[in-house]
């Protein structure tokens, strides 16, 4: 597929990412805590990688570069994103229509209040941390996938993902007592 997508065939892009699709659009929501934010960070991703394909190795994992490219997506919103809302905290009529949004209904009371609480625990996190723990426990990497995918060596990221699941075992224990029988 990489061949003929190179060779200039974008047909074959659809079938080379459509596995990825899912994944990595939960990945985008788990980093950047918004559907639409989620959703821009995706589809960021797959242009990334449709205009660098060439650079691809084929011998190296797919699925380990395009989530990399992700994750760099990611980065890039968040930074992005941090500017705009220092600019918008200056205007008081964005912010107050900001704060008069109406909330979306959800069908799932508890999904939502458990989602929200697991959240809180995330909260705590580093972005850093954060990362490298949505990359190592809940996306499935091993160590060396997380460094690459992350950018960082296997130490650094055994010490991200070490103080990331301290962090989220005190919060759970100091706010989410009850959730401890939940998740074991």
């Amino acid at each position: 597929m990489i061949e003929r997508l190179r060779s200039g065939d974008t047909a074959a892009f659809e079938p080379l990412v459509a596995p990825y699709r899912q994944p990595l659009y939960g990945l985008a929501l788990r980093l950047t805590r918004n559907a639409e934010d989620a959703q821009e960070v995706s589809q960021e991703a797959f242009l990334r990688a449709f205009k660098y394909i060439r650079r691809f190795d084929v011998e190296r994992s797919f699925k380990n570069w395009i989530t990399k490219i992700l994750v760099h997506a990611a980065r890039h919103h968040a930074h992005k994103r941090f500017r705009q809302d220092r600019l918008a905290a200056a205007d008081p009529v964005r912010e107050r229509a900001r704060e008069e949004a109406p909330e979306r209904p959800e069908s799932d009371h508890e999904r939502r209040e458990l989602r929200s609480r697991l959240m809180d625990c995330l909260d705590v996190l580093t972005p850093r941390e954060r990362e490298v723990f949505l990359l190592r426990d809940v996306e499935g990497l091993n160590i060396q996938e997380t460094a690459k995918v992350a950018g960082g060596s296997a130490v650094s990221v055994r010490v991200h993902l070490s103080a990331a699941r301290r962090k989220i075992r005190d919060r759970i224990k100091l706010r989410h007592p009850d959730l401890l029988e939940r998740i074991s």
